[in-house]
């Protein structure tokens, strides 16, 4: 029997760095308007014509070299993203194309905040029943670009950054449960509040002829929309339930868990989960304040700067939770 476990982990963001200083007049904000609700600080956003893919790339050397492993191990990619270099085909041809990796599967997942974990449960799968060994698994994003950033779009424009985290997941031989290996997962979606955070165009259920249409622009719906509300609250209670599940039918506990990794959406909504789950703050490593919500790229991005800080070793027994559009949302535990 097989298990997959994290054998390498790299992250990349790009150098341009903005504070919420720097948002204050574009989007009629203030610093201490955005760190009391979000508690983010500062994002990075990309110059130029830097790509997703591009993102991607730098994240995947790091993890490769993190691996001790050569881009011909990867036998296949899987990319999660919802700011994808084209509208087709997905991301991660471009990014094997990039990397040299020809010939390999690469599938493109749209889970959004959550992606991240629905694709380790995918890598898992592929690698327990034998078909693939080792598994780039990336999680990337530019939101820069798809905002309204002006101050009728700041109430999410403040939120989001750009980056990308990569893992790569290896076969292992079935071991010992103290041994590295993902655990088990916890994966849930409800289309009924698909329209709570979207971006209505383009797209083919607009009641249009065409995909894209000047009068969508006009009325920019190729920006995303929020409701703030109603995701704060499902996110709290779907994150909370979630990862209560996992940690009960895997027979551990709160006490458990050396490390928790959660989606890096708002700052309040993690302290609320901590709070309902009875999760010490010091057990849960956050990286929103340095990069906001980098969607699909939080939770690697997250193990990267967890291990660079020290508080994420061999050994430790993770806890992963994540929330986003869809509804999506899910956990994860791992022997990392």
């Amino acid at each position: 029997m097989y298990q997959s476990y994290i054998s390498g982990v790299g992250a990349y963001v790009p150098p341009r760095s903005l504070t919420n200083f720097d948002l204050e007049k574009p989007l009629d904000t203030s610093d201490e308007w955005i760190q009391q609700r979000t508690g983010i600080v500062k994002r990075h956003w990309v110059e130029g014509d830097t790509s997703t893919s591009d993102l991607a790339v730098e994240a995947t050397k790091e993890a490769l070299e993190s691996a001790k492993l050569s881009k011909d191990d990867i036998d296949c990619i899987i990319f999660a993203t919802l700011s994808p270099d084209h509208e087709f085909p997905g991301t991660g041809c471009f990014l094997q194309a990039k990397m040299d990796m020809s010939g390999i599967p690469a599938f493109d997942i749209r889970q959004q905040c959550s992606g991240y974990i629905y694709g380790l449960s995918m890598a898992d799968a592929f690698i327990k029943n034998g078909m693939y060994k080792n598994i780039l698994l990336v999680g990337a994003e530019i939101h820069s670009r798809g905002m309204d950033r002006t101050p009728e779009g700041r109430n999410v424009a403040v939120l989001f950054g750009d980056g990308a985290g990569a893992t790569i997941l290896s076969r292992k031989e079935a071991g010992a449960d103290n041994e590295s290996h993902v655990i088990s997962y916890d994966l849930h979606a409800d289309g009924a509040f698909a329209k709570e955070l979207w971006t209505p165009g383009p797209g083919t259920g607009n009641g249009k002829e065409e995909r894209l249409t000047t009068s969508m622009i006009d009325e920019k719906l190729h920006y995303p929309y929020m409701n703030g509300r109603q995701v704060f609250m499902h996110a709290v209670k779907r994150m909370a339930e979630s990862l209560t599940y996992t940690l009960k039918t895997n027979g551990k506990s709160v006490e458990d868990v050396d490390l928790f990794l959660f989606h890096q959406a708002n700052m309040r909504i993690n302290d609320k989960v901590g709070e309902i789950m009875g999760i010490p703050p010091e057990k849960v490593f956050n990286t929103i304040q340095h990069y906001g919500n980098t969607t699909a790229a939080t939770i690697p991005l997250g193990m990267r700067d967890a291990i660079k800080a020290g508080k994420l070793e061999r050994g430790m027994l993770v806890g992963m939770a994540a929330f986003g559009s869809g509804f999506t949302w899910g956990s994860g535990l791992m022997r990392f």
